[in-house]
């Protein structure tokens, strides 16, 4: 599939993600569940055919339980002989009361349970699904410690503190968050650049890290590795395998495909074939099957991680796209250094000389974004070439690779800069570049200077002093093919994808006030920048 092709495609899997919400095609049973302040949501109740009591398939959704992208997906329960309970998030469609983002969801989902549970049509056993927002409600229901909740089943979601997912290394993630309140209907009236980001104890308070113990049921993990929240997939599973509560710990599953958030792995370009791995509906039936019926499905005698191993997409013979087994996540791997060089090069060691190389950036003429992992964006792994061919981006390559070369967990950016501004961004970019030069992107992630201490914190930047900043560059299962050559590019800005930064410390109102920054990326024996990546093995 050549790069046009790929653009094409994916387009077209955007728009059709895009149209409007149809109404699902059963009629269900709506009833208003009270919750403890007197608040009723709307809830709408499938039974299957025969007669109960059955297990219960409970969703809690923010975009509407009448809509296709709420209720369609889940309607293969009901043929499986489940319950299936759509509920509208508090103040959102049908239900009453004000929508707080994901605030009341804890409680609210606690109560929306053990409601369920006591139906004379329940066995009181339930299980949660969703996708996306309606994920992050199952975590927070889960976190709350419902009795009832037995089991979870969670698609392309993240943890419910926003702050990590749309600061990432606390950069304002335009495209996702911009996106994201029009779709849940929420208006921020905010024009000052840069949009900074706070962390406040609403968000600690619902922050899945700091409530690990309190989940005690099995979750199944349903990630892509071009997904706005594909690095919080995998935390989820590792962090909920090991550090939930009994029930959890070791009882969690992890499944990642190579696709988008709204986009397939077709239209990405890989021949994706999610029913060959299980993650179809078939498996979410045995899953369920096994924790609300009890029926011995098999799944606790299979591997607990399946991974989809990304090659060149496009290249018929090339070594990769093939789904792949684990009993953890990550995979066994070798952390290896390419070291950076003022040559523009990367060899297996610092030059012994120190070098520096330096870009502008200018953010009223940003660097586009191509590609990555956005909403509603061309996603993947597309030719960075419009991007690295400017003059405001540091591209650096490495020798050419006499075999296959498997990337397999997560990457790691490791630099020492300096900048004549107050503030700025640093955007990395780890590339694969075919011998015909085609730059195709592996993943990129940035940081803001002003969090280089985390994203909790803010620390002033001093004009010309050289910082260590190190940051997560996200994790993937890509082979590249003998031939090819690994690249890195180093930039300003990534928009819309990430909100271009006016290199001011205190935010103005127009990108007119906004100032150039040049940004000097250090290398050598006293600061080896490097990126650091998983080699399988």
């Amino acid at each position: 599939m050549t790069p046009q092709t790929l653009a094409q495609a994916q387009e077209a899997a955007i728009a059709a993600a895009l149209q409007p919400t149809r109404d699902f095609t059963l009629t269900p049973s709506e009833t208003f569940v009270p919750m403890r302040d007197g608040v009723r949501l709307a809830t709408d109740v499938y039974l299957p055919e025969g007669d109960g009591p059955w297990p219960i398939i409970l969703t809690r959704t923010p975009y509407g339980k009448r809509t296709a992208w709420a209720a369609e997906p889940f309607a293969f329960y009901l043929d499986a002989g489940f319950a299936l309970v759509i509920q509208d998030c508090r103040g959102r469609f049908a239900s009453e009361g004000e929508y707080r983002m994901f605030l009341d969801d804890a409680e609210d989902g606690h109560e929306t349970v053990e409601w369920a549970a006591a139906q004379p049509w329940s066995t009181g056993r339930i299980g949660m699904t969703g996708r996306s927002a309606a994920g992050i409600t199952t975590f927070l229901a889960a976190m709350a410690g419902a009795p009832s909740l037995t089991a979870g089943w969670v698609s392309i979601t993240r943890n419910p503190n926003s702050a990590a997912s749309r600061w990432p290394g606390g950069i304002y993630a335009e495209n996702l968050g911009d996106e994201w309140n029009k779709a849940a209907g929420i208006h921020q009236p905010d024009h000052l650049r840069p949009r900074l980001c706070h962390v406040t104890e609403e968000d600690l308070g619902i922050d899945l890290w700091r409530h690990l113990g309190n989940v005690r049921i099995p979750i199944a993990h349903v990630g892509g590795w071009f997904d706005i929240n594909a690095q919080q997939t995998l935390d989820a599973f590792t962090r909920l395998q090991s550090e939930g509560d009994v029930g959890a710990r070791g009882n969690q599953r992890l499944i990642m495909g190579a696709f988008a958030h709204i986009q397939s792995g077709m239209s990405l370009g890989f021949p994706n074939r999610p029913g060959e791995a299980g993650m179809g509906q078939h498996l979410a039936v045995r899953w369920f099957n096994h924790w609300l019926r009890g029926q011995d499905t098999g799944l606790l005698r299979e591997p607990p991680v399946r991974y989809y191993v990304m090659g060149e997409t496009g290249a018929a013979g090339a070594p990769g796209s093939v789904w792949r087994t684990a009993d953890s996540w990550p995979p066994p791997a070798k952390r290896r250094s390419w070291f950076l060089q003022a040559s523009g090069e990367m060899a297996d060691a610092p030059a012994p000389e120190s070098g520096t190389r330096s870009f502008v950036y200018d953010p009223q003429r940003p660097t586009p974004s191509v590609g990555g992992n956005n909403l509603y964006l061309l996603s993947g792994p597309l030719d960075q070439r419009p991007a690295t061919a400017r003059e405001d981006v540091l591209r650096y390559v490495g020798p050419v690779l006499e075999a296959p070369l498997e990337l397999i967990g997560e990457m790691t950016a490791k630099l020492w800069v300096s900048s004549d501004a107050a503030d700025t961004d640093i955007i990395v970019k780890v590339l694969d570049i075919a011998p015909d030069g085609v730059e195709t992107l592996i993943q990129d992630q940035g940081l803001r200077l002003r969090h280089r201490n985390g994203i909790e914190e803010t620390a002033p930047v001093q004009p010309g002093r050289i910082y260590p900043i190190e940051f997560s560059l996200w994790s993937t299962a890509r082979i590249l093919d003998a031939g090819h050559r690994l690249g890195v590019a180093i930039q300003g800005s990534s928009v819309p994808r990430f909100e271009a930064h006016t290199n001011t410390w205190e935010p103005v109102s127009s990108y007119a006030r906004s100032v150039r920054a040049c940004t000097t990326v250090h290398s050598g024996r006293e600061t080896p920048s490097q990126v650091i990546l998983p080699i399988a093995g």
